[in-house]
């Protein structure tokens, strides 16, 4: 199979992972259910969890989004791994990934992604810009990599 490309296979359910399941993984998670409901599996979970971000829900909230009653999950969280593939975000993620995929015959793509919370030292709209630009990469990233097609318009 090819890895992360749009030509790759769709996969029937997905686990986003990066570090604390409280950024990116969450992102992911919200946005391949939004585009994709029912029909992939979507879960997320961190290397180790860590507590809900705000900007998280405040980026999501902009484009009609919720994350629910998200609560950070870790990978010893999940009942089990019994999924197609698992997306990492961030280096630690991939590790992790890896070292399971020793184990497990899962399929494995290293998608990178900026951490937004970098960016906390700068104003409230500096920060809603880099938790933006993930946001809105990872909607592309999802759109193109499960072949989400735009209905036509009339």
């Amino acid at each position: 199979m090819e890895h992360g490309g749009p030509g790759a296979g769709r996969p029937q359910s997905v686990l986003f992972m990066c570090g604390q399941n409280v950024i990116r993984s969450v992102m992911a998670e919200v946005l391949a259910r939004h585009y994709f409901g029912r029909s992939l599996y979507v879960a997320s979970a961190g290397v180790k969890p860590g507590e809900n971000d705000p900007f998280v829900a405040a980026a999501l909230d902009e484009v009609g989004l919720d994350i629910g009653k998200h609560k950070p999950h870790s990978l010893e969280d999940l009942e089990d791994l019994n999924f197609d593939l698992i997306v990492t975000l961030a280096p630690e993620a991939h590790h992790a990934a890896l070292e399971l995929t020793r184990r497990l015959p899962l399929d494995v793509e290293y998608w990178p992604t900026m951490d937004p919370s970098l960016a906390h030292g700068g104003s409230r709209e500096q920060v809603m810009d880099a938790y933006r630009t993930v946001r809105d990469g990872l909607v592309d990233r999802i759109r193109d990599r499960f072949r989400y097609a735009a209905p036509a318009r009339v």
